[in-house]
């Protein structure tokens, strides 16, 4: 397809000024949404919860008992608690919009003259959008040029073969006045031998989407081949995926694995404690026959029951952890996919711009059997400075890449050729470009044909892989041999190396296929693309955690294992492209085993390699960055797309995009990963260790006949100790220095499997074995009010015990204090604080039915709360004992 010669004001697009007041005047290109969870919302959610109505119910209770005191004590915790709710929710939901914010589609616009990347929201009425493979048409359009271009437009019309574009008419090019009020012809009319056709400055017949050989462009389609220029004319609600009321927005995910185990453990408990507090209820009645003080040690016992903080941490924990890996590089875009970075047990890499820099140089050329060190070029940019016969390589290099390039090897070919042959007849800008001819996984090789402004034939450069070129110019077999050993001598030295041939063709029908051209040999190019700083190290800390990596290129097999051993990878056991096309899936599972090092691998067999390492029972992370990489993407458990250089529906594939495409940020995803999973577990098992002395101490004492120890007021002071307990504690603690010497963790294993919930039961009897023998021993020796203070603050004091252990399932509190954690200290210190202006403050004591505790019985309650943590620990010692790899 031509390339049709745009409108005089496309190669100066809008000013800046003008795109505002059009911006201003329509609306940010989007379709409506939604109302956000603002803070109105998260308070009215809140208001629903269980834990909110029973404290408001015992509220009310204290108030009609004519306590005061207590009933505006309880009110006033709901105003905190709903304050603590709405920084926890607040802070999660502006972390989650900041994240929505990042992974907002980005477009190529020109405005005043200038091609620049906008957030696809900013597109307005009139923009030139540059198009390319792989991007998301960002709002409905007329292409006004373009080449080879074909879009999916499956969205729309449900068809999934891609139509042809075509370039408006010079009439169309011109800025449109668009009706709103659009006719839409049938996609059978589009489609058929008559054409609808448009005209003039206003769009009075707008066919609907599909049909080949159209210009319109409609928003949300997919670009699968080639490149142009176009015309935007609705955007947002106006155009028409907008029109017919399709949603772009995704749908509301169900619920991950994780989510349904802890819902079935809180719904659980909640029936439990309904059940508990019913008898209570029962029990206490009868015994003591104030019915209205047992309806409050009933709502007290089901508030303890209650873990309203499982909620949170699975709420909170991904969303500020997905914040956390974007400050690394790395954007979530699905927070389920951090539960599987931590598991990940082979990581599938691209060579070029993940390991390496991706800053193209030519190194080597070879042309006529001679070869050229480009670093050992005299200084200078004459062209003497280049042997003559390396000429017609660099120029014919050129011809085959992009005018204006953005791929980094055809940037390095006009570096190279301004260098040596800038002012030459070897550069040829006024030349215009009539054909192209794409790279196809049939031929590795892409074709230019040029019209030279003083010849009569056509000029045709190709540029490929080498056994590709070498196919294309039907060399025999001592020049095809001789060509592909010098090919594998510079692969060999780690360069990409790529073959040139030129060819000239004269008529009007130009050839359905790259072979049907007479092509010349030219010669061979070597690209040397560094391997980026640190890659080795990050290489070695995976290998420490047990992740296999395995690099996969389409490179030249000698070049990939080049890089491979700079690298650090095993790159002896190299599968080629050729190869895997021969295997059965039997046998490349086997295969794939014992490799690290995947050459000449086409996009499409990504896809093959990850379904073969998940049957072989691997997790598998994948990066990609091409159309045809998305299937790979989305059949790895973890698809990593790039941020640079990546398409949009490669981006749209993956529920990770690397922001820096650097493999040291997917290591240390990885690192971030099984530090989330590694601080839910922690914080899952603090609230279950927690709820049990909590739910204990409001039953027991009762069924005992002793004292009530807790009612409602002494459970909501609790809480405001265990929420930020649980959702800023554990959330901020560091990764152990360990973390990354350690293998992935199984794949199916729950986050609050058995093991942990016998742990954080085991621990929560302690503490309440603890809180129960002192609180017994206060009653036979001190006044009701005085006992319950001291055996509160032993519960407290036992609280912060568990936080501490707990920041480490299995080392030692002394080691683990060796890691900062400000925000740990800062809940102690307040939580110390406020026990204490509780138990020595006269109005608290009143609603707490507090008597100051002597210096002596705060010790006892300081010592005796401290007895937690030498149960913890001594459970620590028989864990680690019990664990065969510990013991390794």
């Amino acid at each position: 397809m031509n390339d049709a010669t745009p409108h005089t004001a496309t190669s100066h697009g809008l000013g800046a000024q003008e795109a505002q007041r059009r911006l201003a005047e329509d609306g940010r290109n989007e379709l409506p949404s939604g109302p956000g969870r603002n803070g109105w919302r998260i308070l009215r959610d809140a208001a629903r919860e269980p834990m909110f109505l029973l404290l408001f119910g015992a509220g009310l209770l204290y108030l009609a008992l004519g306590e005061a005191l207590e009933g505006i004590f309880l009110f006033a915790m709901v105003l905190v608690s709903f304050g603590l709710t709405l920084y926890q929710e607040g802070k999660t939901e502006h972390a989650l919009e900041a994240l929505r914010d990042m992974s907002n589609p980005r477009s190529c616009v020109i405005r005043d003259g200038v091609r620049q990347l906008i957030d696809s929201r900013d597109i307005v009425r009139g923009d030139i959008v540059v198009l390319a493979e792989g991007d998301r048409v960002p709002a409905d359009a007329i292409l006004i040029s373009g080449n080879d271009l074909q879009v999916d437009e499956s969205a729309l019309t449900g068809e999934s073969v891609p139509v042809r574009k075509t370039p408006a008419g010079a009439d169309l090019q011109a800025p449109l006045s668009v009706d709103t009020t659009t006719v839409h012809a049938s996609s059978s009319e589009a489609t058929g031998g008559t054409r609808n056709t448009v005209s003039g400055t206003t769009e009075n017949v707008r066919p609907a989407p599909g049909g080949d050989d159209l210009p319109f462009l409609y928003s949300g389609t997919l670009v699968v081949l080639g490149h142009g220029i176009a015309r935007v004319t609705q955007t947002g609600a106006g155009s028409e995926i907008g029109r017919i009321g399709a949603a772009l927005h995704e749908l509301a995910p169900g619920p991950s694995p994780l989510q349904r185990q802890t819902a079935r453990l809180v719904t659980t408990l909640a029936l439990l404690g309904f059940g508990l507090s019913v008898l209570l209820v029962v029990i206490d009645g009868l015994i003591r026959g104030d019915w209205l003080q047992a309806v409050l040690a009933g709502i007290a016992i089901a508030m303890s029951m209650l873990p309203a903080e499982f909620p949170v941490v699975l709420t909170v924990f991904p969303a500020l952890g997905a914040w956390r890996l974007a400050r690394a590089h790395v954007l979530t875009r699905r927070l389920a996919a951090i539960e599987t970075l931590g598991a990940t047990s082979v990581l599938c890499v691209d060579k070029t711009g993940t390991l390496t820099q991706n800053q193209m140089t030519v190194a080597m050329l070879h042309a006529n059997g001679a070869t050229f060190a480009v670093a050992d070029a005299p200084p200078g940019t004459l062209s003497e400075a280049l042997p003559e016969p390396f000429h017609e390589l660099v120029e014919f290099a050129i011809l085959a890449s992009e005018t204006t390039p953005s791929d980094p090897m055809e940037k390095a070919f006009h570096r190279l050729g301004i260098h040596f042959l800038g002012g030459t007849e070897h550069l040829h800008r006024d030349w215009v470009l009539v054909r192209e001819y794409a790279l196809t996984p049939a031929l590795r090789a892409m074709s230019h044909a040029w019209k030279s402004v003083d010849r009569d034939d056509y000029v045709v450069a190709a540029k490929g892989a080498p056994e590709a070129v070498v196919d294309l110019c039907h060399l025999d077999s001592t020049a095809a041999t001789a060509a592909l050993t010098e090919a594998d001598r510079l692969a060999h030295l780690g360069l990409r190396v790529l073959g040139v041939a030129k060819a000239t063709f004269r008529g009007e029908q130009w050839p359905p296929s790259e072979h049907d051209f007479n092509f010349d040999f030219v010669g061979l190019i070597g690209l040397a693309d560094p391997l980026r700083s640190g890659i080795p190290e990050a290489i070695r800390q995976c290998q420490e955690a047990g992740i296999r990596v395995v690099m996969i290129t389409g490179d030249y097999p000698a070049t990939a294992s080049a890089i491979a051993a700079q690298a650090g990878l095993a790159g002896e056991a190299v599968l080629s492209g050729d190869e895997l096309s021969a295997m059965s899936e039997p046998k490349l599972r086997r295969r794939i085993r014992a490799v690290s090092v995947c050459a000449r691998i086409a996009p499409a067999q990504k896809l093959r390699i990850v379904q073969a390492l998940r049957e072989n029972g691997e997790v598998v992370a994948m990066t990609g960055d091409g159309v045809n990489d998305a299937p790979a993407l989305k059949a790895a458990h973890a698809g990593i797309a790039m941020g640079l250089r990546g398409t949009e529906v490669a981006r749209e594939s993956a529920s990770l995009v690397l922001l820096d495409d650097n493999f040291d940020s997917i290591v240390q995803a990885v690192r971030h990963g099984r530090r989330i999973f590694n601080n839910m577990q922690k914080s899952m098992t603090y609230i279950l260790s927690m709820h049990v002395p909590i739910a204990g101490m409001a039953l027991l004492p009762v069924l005992l006949g002793w004292p009530v120890m807790l009612y409602p007021m002494h459970i909501v002071f609790l809480q405001l100790i265990i929420d930020p307990a649980c959702s800023l504690v554990s959330e901020n603690e560091p990764a152990g220095s360990n973390i990354m010497r350690q293998p992935p963790r199984a794949p199916e294993t729950p986050l609050f499997g058995h093991r942990a919930i016998t742990l954080a039961l085991l621990q929560g009897v302690g503490a309440l074995l603890v809180v129960l023998v002192t609180y017994g021993w206060a009653t036979r020796v001190l006044p009701e009010s005085e006992a319950r203070a001291l055996g509160f603050s032993t519960l407290v004091v036992a609280n912060l015990m568990l936080i501490f252990s707990n920041r480490s399932r299995s080392r030692t509190l002394f080691a683990s204090l060796r890691e900062p954690n400000r925000v740990l200290w800062i809940v102690t210190g307040t939580s110390i604080g406020l026990l204490s202006l509780a138990v020595y403050t006269p109005f608290l004591q009143t609603v707490f039915r507090f008597t100051p505790l002597s210096a002596r019985d705060a010790m006892v309650a300081l010592a005796a709360g401290a007895g937690t943590l030498l149960w913890v620990e001594a459970l620590k010692i028989a864990r680690r004992r019990q664990d065969p790899r510990r013991k390794a």
